[in-house]
């Protein structure tokens, strides 16, 4: 099957089964969102929506959440992964949202990426959800199935990025990327995962990656058994 064509297929399914799929981080605003996602970089969106509501009750703009600080701040966020970090760069983008935007998170990719913390996968999700700009945020899960799926050959999750922007209409790029993330929590986990099983892999996986990741004893030499004592 061309790649296109299984994108086509992939998109269709994900369609019919996540038709309007939400934002997994709960948020109130274009801030509150920007602060979900630094948040959830190498932690749980789960753990994240766990501390998010408290801290977002005590500030929930910016101009709050400067005069919180960045200790305040790590009180509140203390259970998840990189706490102390996290907590540094929300006092500081918090500031520069005030000093040069008026307190307004920016809808624009340079601006968002210039703030501390901020990549241009927390930027990207940040456009696609807050503003509605089209943008395929790629993490290293979606950059995982993607290549389960044969979609990429990508080495890095921006040559995946790249690979699925040219695949997808860019009209569905919002939306696929909640999708995949979707699918792939409740049907395609990275470990102990029967690709053959699978809504997706099973059709879309090359039988190369299929035995590369559930390992294949066909044609794997046995060797004889000896003599028996």
């Amino acid at each position: 099957m061309r790649r296109r064509d299984k994108a086509t297929r992939i998109q269709e399914l994900l369609t019919e089964l996540y038709p309007s799929p939400p934002v997994p981080l709960l948020h109130d605003d274009p801030f509150t969102l920007l602060i979900a996602v630094l948040l959830s970089a190498q932690c749980t969106d789960k753990k994240v929506n766990e501390v998010t509501p408290a801290l977002f009750g005590a500030a929930p703009d910016p101009a709050a959440m400067l005069r919180l600080g960045q200790e305040k701040i790590l009180s509140f966020i203390k259970p998840l992964g990189l706490a102390p970090t996290k907590a540094r760069n929300i006092e500081a983008l918090s500031g520069l949202l005030l000093e040069r935007h008026g307190g307004v998170v920016p809808a624009s990719f340079e601006a968002l990426e210039a703030l501390p913390g901020v990549g241009h996968k927390t930027a990207s999700v940040v456009m696609a959800q807050a503003f509605g700009v089209p943008a395929f945020p790629v993490d290293t899960h979606i950059h995982r199935l993607a290549g389960r799926w044969g979609l990429s050959r990508g080495k890095t999750v921006e040559d995946t990025e790249r690979d699925l922007k040219a695949l997808f209409p860019k009209a569905s790029w919002n939306d696929l990327h909640l999708q995949i993330i979707y699918f792939g929590r409740e049907h395609c986990p990275a470990r102990g995962h029967d690709l053959t099983a699978c809504p997706i892999c099973s059709w879309a996986a090359s039988p190369v990656r299929i035995r590369q990741e559930m390992g294949d004893k066909r044609g794997v030499k046995v060797d004889a058994p000896g003599p028996t004592p």
